[in-house]
Order: structure tokens, then C-alpha cells, then sequence
């Protein structure tokens, strides 16, 4: 149907079954795992599409397992579970390098819909999404701005002969926004929507934290004292510069 693999690692088996027998049954080939050793060990022997990774796990908890995979300059998609209703965990777990977050309890239609909105961004496209837009238009391979050269390909941006950084999935999409779309001011509403493939609430700060995540990766390969996506008051955020394939 699709063959993307999804790696669950969930401590809950009531929740891991559930969630590898829902997974499965729409297509996905699922492996699943309670501790993150035992999730890194099945990594080794299939590297997943995405990882579905619980918050609060017994040894390592997944904000470390998160932080460590990012560390290590992987742009495997991550959609990160959570019991707690703080906001605090969610944004932690973005700035952490999540794409994505959902609260518990959840419905697996919803949580389905999330991976599906990740894979297709990321490119990872099956037949029933085919005809689905991401709002993100079709282009050449390289594109240039600011001083920088983005790899679609590769997910790498940075100079044309320096040093270059790896994309997370929610970092590249929300990039990707930007350069189709320069010298617009994208309001955080349009954002989520063409990012996540959902409606914001008045306390989603996921946008926010992506973009510090972006801004903090990008400024120090620009030229010093380079402008780059500008903050528009009660508005939005737009990219000024001009943007060229490369």
C-alpha cells in the first residue's frame, strides 16, 4: 500500500499494540519498541520513515533520545506523544527537534492524519496521497538566498563553499514556505496550515519555536549582520531577500 516504516516507542503496551496494529492495517510496515536501547537497536536493522516516540519512557526519556538523534544531524521525521497537558513539555519537545507533538489521549485517526502530513512534506509520498497538495510548489533542486544555498535533495543549507547544516523535516517545510513565497508576510495561521495541515489554536506556539530553531541554525552561516526572515508586527514573518535557483 504505502511501505513506509514507522517506529513506535512507546512504554505502554496496551498503547504499542494498538498503535502497531492500527499502523499496520493502513499500510505501514511498524516495528515498536519500549526503552530507546531497544528502539535503537531495531534502527540498526531498518531505519525508519519516522518514529512515533513517547514523552515519559523508563530509562532514557524521549526529549534526551530526541535531542541525540538532532545531535547527531539525522532529519528523521519525529511526531512526539505526550500525557501532559503543560504546554511547556510540547514546546520543549519541539526546541528539543519534533516535528511534530500529540497530547494523550488521542484519537490514532488523528495521529494517522499527523504522519501522513509529515511523510507527504518530507517527500515520502504513497498512492493515496498522491493528489494531495503540501502548498509547496514543484522546483529546480538548489535555490539561493541570502547569501546561502539550500540542497533539496540533501536537506543542507548554508555558503556555496562553506560549511553546511542538516534540515529537520519541520525546519525544511517551514523554509520551503519562505522561498516559494518571498517578500509575502506569511501569517503563523498560513504557516500551520501549509506546515502541519491543520488549524492553529490561540496557544499554538509551534510555528514560533520552529522558526527560533531556523534562526538559530541559519544566522551564524550569513553574512554578519544579514537580515533574515523579518518578524511583521500582529502580522506575520516574511523573507525580504531575493531567492534564485542555484
Amino acid at each position: 500500500m504505502n511501505n513506509r516504516h514507522i517506529l513506535i516507542v512507546e512504554d505502554d503496551r496496551d498503547i504499542r499494540t494498538l498503535l502497531t496494529e492500527f499502523l499496520t492495517g493502513e499500510g505501514f510496515a511498524v516495528d515498536a519498541a519500549e526503552t530507546t536501547s531497544a528502539a535503537e537497536r531495531l534502527m540498526v536493522v531498518r531505519k525508519p520513515d519516522l518514529v512515533v516516540l513517547d514523552l515519559m519512557l523508563p530509562g532514557e526519556d524521549g526529549l534526551s533520545f530526541c535531542r541525540r538523534l538532532r545531535g547527531k544531524n539525522s532529519d528523521l521525521p519525529i511526531l512526539m506523544l505526550t500525557a501532559r497537558d503543560e504546554e511547556i513539555d510540547r514546546i520543549v519537545g519541539l526546541e528539543m527537534g519534533a516535528d511534530d507533538y500529540l497530547g494523550k489521549p488521542f484519537n490514532p485517526r488523528e495521529l494517522l492524519a499527523r504522519i501522513r502530513a509529515i511523510l507527504r512534506r518530507g517527500g515520502l509520498r504513497n498512492g493515496a496521497d498522491e493528489h494531495e497538495d503540501n502548498g509547496v510548489a514543484e522546483g529546480p533542486n538548489r535555490k539561493a538566498f541570502c547569501g546561502l544555498v539550500l540542497d533539496l535533495d540533501a536537506r543542507t543549507v548554508g555558503p556555496a563553499d562553506g560549511e553546511t547544516v542538516f534540515l529537520t523535516s519541520a525546519e525544511f517545510d517551514l523554509l520551503m514556505c519562505f522561498l516559494e513565497r518571498p517578500r509575502r508576510v506569511l501569517s503563523r495561521d498560513q504557516l500551520l496550515d501549509w506546515t502541519r495541515s491543520r488549524v492553529a489554536d490561540p496557544f499554538d506556539r509551534t510555528i514560533d519555536v520552529t522558526m527560533s530553531r531556523l534562526r538559530n541554525k541559519l544566522t551564524p552561516l550569513m553574512p554578519q549582520g544579514q537580515a533574515f526572515i523579518t518578524t511583521v508586527r500582529s502580522a506575520g514573518y516574511m523573507l525580504s531577500a531575493q531567492v534564485t535557483d542555484a
